[in-house]
Protein backbone atom coordinates (compact mmCIF):
# COMPACT_ATOMS: atom_id res chain seq x y z
CA UNK A 1 0.00 0.00 0.00
CA UNK A 2 2.65 2.42 0.86
CA UNK A 3 4.46 1.60 -2.07
CA UNK A 4 1.19 2.40 -4.47
CA UNK A 5 0.92 5.69 -2.08
CA UNK A 6 4.64 6.82 -2.88
CA UNK A 7 4.08 5.41 -6.72
CA UNK A 8 1.01 7.83 -7.22
CA UNK A 9 2.92 10.73 -5.21
CA UNK A 10 5.75 10.49 -7.47
CA UNK A 11 3.81 9.95 -10.39
CA UNK A 12 1.44 12.93 -10.14
CA UNK A 13 4.76 15.50 -9.01
CA UNK A 14 6.72 14.24 -12.27
CA UNK A 15 3.69 15.18 -14.43
CA UNK A 16 3.41 18.86 -12.57
CA UNK A 17 7.14 18.92 -13.48
CA UNK A 18 6.47 18.29 -16.93
CA UNK A 19 3.35 20.56 -17.37
CA UNK A 20 5.40 23.03 -15.90
CA UNK A 21 8.73 22.98 -18.05
CA UNK A 22 6.75 23.44 -20.99
CA UNK A 23 5.83 26.94 -20.77
CA UNK A 24 8.50 29.23 -22.49
CA UNK A 25 10.15 31.81 -20.60
CA UNK A 26 8.96 35.62 -21.05
CA UNK A 27 10.38 37.27 -24.36
CA UNK A 28 13.23 39.24 -24.36
CA UNK A 29 11.34 41.71 -25.83
CA UNK A 30 8.25 42.23 -24.10
CA UNK A 31 4.93 43.64 -25.91
CA UNK A 32 3.62 47.12 -25.20
CA UNK A 33 0.78 49.02 -25.41
CA UNK A 34 0.51 53.00 -26.24
CA UNK A 35 -2.89 55.07 -26.19
CA UNK A 36 -3.97 58.45 -27.64
CA UNK A 37 -4.71 59.92 -25.26
CA UNK A 38 -1.56 58.96 -23.66
CA UNK A 39 -3.41 58.94 -19.69
CA UNK A 40 -6.03 56.27 -21.43
CA UNK A 41 -4.31 52.75 -19.41
CA UNK A 42 -4.19 54.79 -16.01
CA UNK A 43 -5.94 57.64 -14.50
CA UNK A 44 -8.31 58.10 -17.52
CA UNK A 45 -12.14 59.35 -16.69
CA UNK A 46 -14.01 56.60 -17.71
CA UNK A 47 -16.48 57.83 -20.43
CA UNK A 48 -12.85 59.06 -22.39
CA UNK A 49 -12.54 56.28 -25.33
CA UNK A 50 -9.15 55.60 -27.19
CA UNK A 51 -8.62 57.27 -30.33
CA UNK A 52 -5.45 55.00 -31.22
CA UNK A 53 -3.96 52.44 -29.36
CA UNK A 54 0.02 50.63 -30.59
CA UNK A 55 0.73 47.24 -29.77
CA UNK A 56 4.37 46.64 -30.05
CA UNK A 57 7.27 44.76 -28.32
CA UNK A 58 10.56 46.34 -26.74
CA UNK A 59 13.79 45.02 -28.13
CA UNK A 60 16.65 46.26 -25.91
CA UNK A 61 19.82 48.27 -27.38
CA UNK A 62 22.09 46.09 -25.23
CA UNK A 63 25.58 48.67 -26.58
CA UNK A 64 24.66 48.30 -29.75
CA UNK A 65 24.25 50.75 -32.63
CA UNK A 66 21.08 50.58 -33.28
CA UNK A 67 20.34 52.72 -36.80
CA UNK A 68 22.21 52.10 -39.66
CA UNK A 69 24.24 49.08 -38.24
CA UNK A 70 20.76 46.38 -36.38
CA UNK A 71 18.29 48.28 -38.42
CA UNK A 72 19.82 49.67 -41.94
CA UNK A 73 18.92 52.56 -43.48
CA UNK A 74 16.68 51.79 -46.95
CA UNK A 75 14.49 48.74 -45.04
CA UNK A 76 11.40 47.93 -43.85
CA UNK A 77 11.70 47.54 -40.28
CA UNK A 78 8.94 45.67 -37.97
CA UNK A 79 9.08 48.62 -35.86
CA UNK A 80 10.33 47.43 -32.82
CA UNK A 81 10.69 43.41 -32.39
CA UNK A 82 8.52 39.85 -32.72
CA UNK A 83 5.43 40.15 -34.15
CA UNK A 84 4.53 43.33 -36.30
CA UNK A 85 3.39 46.27 -34.97
CA UNK A 86 -0.78 46.09 -34.49
CA UNK A 87 -1.50 49.92 -35.12
CA UNK A 88 -5.62 50.35 -33.87
CA UNK A 89 -7.70 53.46 -34.53
CA UNK A 90 -11.12 53.58 -33.10
CA UNK A 91 -12.07 56.86 -35.40
CA UNK A 92 -11.15 58.60 -38.51
CA UNK A 93 -7.50 60.23 -38.15
CA UNK A 94 -5.16 62.02 -40.09
CA UNK A 95 -1.10 60.98 -40.05
CA UNK A 96 1.22 63.37 -41.44
CA UNK A 97 -1.67 65.04 -43.15
CA UNK A 98 -3.09 61.87 -45.07
CA UNK A 99 -6.64 60.27 -43.51
CA UNK A 100 -6.95 57.00 -42.25
CA UNK A 101 -10.35 55.18 -41.92
CA UNK A 102 -10.96 53.48 -38.08
CA UNK A 103 -9.49 49.93 -38.33
CA UNK A 104 -6.72 47.86 -37.32
CA UNK A 105 -3.58 47.74 -39.28
CA UNK A 106 -0.14 47.30 -39.39
CA UNK A 107 2.82 49.45 -38.64
CA UNK A 108 6.03 49.76 -40.50
CA UNK A 109 9.09 52.04 -40.79
CA UNK A 110 11.50 52.35 -43.30
CA UNK A 111 14.29 54.40 -41.26
CA UNK A 112 16.83 56.74 -43.53
CA UNK A 113 19.53 58.56 -42.64
CA UNK A 114 17.98 62.05 -43.03
CA UNK A 115 13.79 61.40 -42.93
CA UNK A 116 12.26 58.31 -42.03
CA UNK A 117 9.00 56.37 -44.04
CA UNK A 118 5.73 55.51 -41.83
CA UNK A 119 3.88 53.03 -43.13
CA UNK A 120 0.93 51.83 -42.61
CA UNK A 121 -0.73 48.15 -44.08
CA UNK A 122 -3.43 46.43 -44.06
CA UNK A 123 -1.78 42.99 -43.42
CA UNK A 124 -1.90 41.98 -39.76
CA UNK A 125 -0.85 39.39 -37.43
CA UNK A 126 2.40 37.89 -39.02
CA UNK A 127 5.71 37.84 -37.19
CA UNK A 128 7.85 40.71 -38.03
CA UNK A 129 8.25 42.02 -41.93
CA UNK A 130 9.06 39.28 -43.53
CA UNK A 131 5.52 38.74 -45.36
CA UNK A 132 5.41 42.77 -45.92
CA UNK A 133 3.93 43.14 -48.98
CA UNK A 134 3.70 46.84 -50.56
CA UNK A 135 1.19 46.56 -52.10
CA UNK A 136 -1.16 46.30 -48.92
CA UNK A 137 0.15 49.97 -47.79
CA UNK A 138 -2.79 51.82 -46.90
CA UNK A 139 -0.48 55.60 -46.34
CA UNK A 140 2.94 56.29 -46.20
CA UNK A 141 4.03 59.37 -44.87
CA UNK A 142 7.74 61.02 -44.54
CA UNK A 143 8.56 62.66 -41.19
CA UNK A 144 12.23 63.87 -40.21
CA UNK A 145 13.69 62.61 -37.07
CA UNK A 146 16.06 63.89 -34.90
CA UNK A 147 18.73 63.02 -32.35
CA UNK A 148 18.62 63.13 -29.02
CA UNK A 149 21.13 63.25 -25.93
CA UNK A 150 19.53 60.82 -24.04
CA UNK A 151 19.94 57.04 -24.68
CA UNK A 152 16.82 55.08 -24.86
CA UNK A 153 17.60 51.64 -23.40
CA UNK A 154 13.95 49.92 -24.97
CA UNK A 155 12.54 51.13 -28.16
CA UNK A 156 9.51 52.95 -26.93
CA UNK A 157 6.40 54.66 -28.82
CA UNK A 158 4.49 56.80 -26.61
CA UNK A 159 1.35 60.01 -27.46
CA UNK A 160 2.16 63.34 -26.79
CA UNK A 161 -1.70 65.07 -26.90
CA UNK A 162 -0.98 68.54 -28.37
CA UNK A 163 -4.22 69.77 -27.92
CA UNK A 164 -6.81 70.72 -30.75
CA UNK A 165 -7.35 67.19 -31.56
CA UNK A 166 -3.24 66.39 -32.16
CA UNK A 167 -1.31 64.50 -31.43
CA UNK A 168 2.21 63.46 -31.89
CA UNK A 169 3.31 59.34 -31.98
CA UNK A 170 7.27 59.59 -30.92
CA UNK A 171 9.52 56.78 -31.41
CA UNK A 172 12.32 56.71 -29.78
CA UNK A 173 15.40 54.10 -29.20
CA UNK A 174 19.18 54.91 -28.78
CA UNK A 175 19.43 58.33 -29.59
CA UNK A 176 16.87 58.36 -32.55
CA UNK A 177 13.40 60.06 -31.58
CA UNK A 178 10.62 60.21 -34.39
CA UNK A 179 7.52 62.36 -34.44
CA UNK A 180 4.67 61.29 -36.42
CA UNK A 181 1.96 64.30 -36.07
CA UNK A 182 -1.51 62.80 -35.80
CA UNK A 183 -5.23 64.61 -36.19
CA UNK A 184 -8.49 63.45 -34.88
Amino acid sequence: MKFLLLSLVLALSLCGTTLAQSFGSPDKSPLNVAYLPDNFAHDRDPGEKAIVKVYFSQPQKKNRVIFGEKVPYGKVWRTGANEAVEFRAYQDITIGGKSLKAGTYSLFTIPGEKEWTIIINADLDYWGAYSYEEKNDVLRVQVPFRSISMVVEAFTIKFEDKGNNSAVMMLAWDQTLVEVPITY
